[in-house]
């Protein structure tokens, strides 16, 4: 068998539902998510008359972050058909979800990725995206 596969050092499959996330999965679920946050920052910011960025951040961690804890997947992770969860393969849990996208969104965590394909905000939040 091929050790050389992300997720193999975790004990998920190589691929198939359990296996790790692909990068188009990932992308496109970042897509979705971010173009929801564009829609609600850019109603309040359009009622409030203030700018966008800040707001287009919050919303995007606070729509993630409660999709995350409530469903295990924010909208684009159903969307791409991804789940996150603990590395034992429990659920993410609380407290997870909400450090791993408040360190998704000052981007830099996410840009460090082990052999796994976990980025830095997984590594720390002790999480892994995989697919459904």
């Amino acid at each position: 068998m091929n050790n050389e596969y992300p997720g193999y050092r975790l004990g998920l499959p190589a691929e198939g539902p359990g296996s790790i996330g692909g990068f188009g999965r990932r992308v496109l679920g970042l897509i979705v998510d971010w173009a929801l946050a564009t829609g609600a920052s850019w109603l309040i910011a359009h009622e409030a008359g203030t700018t966008m960025p800040l707001i287009t951040t919050a919303a995007f961690v606070v729509i993630t972050s409660l999709g995350l804890v409530i469903f295990g997947s924010t909208p684009g992770h159903l969307v791409a058909g991804l789940h996150l969860r603990r590395v034992d393969g429990s659920p993410a849990g609380f407290w997870r979800p909400i450090v791993r996208q408040l360190l998704l969104a000052i981007v830099i965590p996410a840009l460090v990725w082990d052999t796994d394909h976990r980025g830095g905000h997984d590594i720390i939040a002790q999480t892994v995206l995989r697919r459904r």
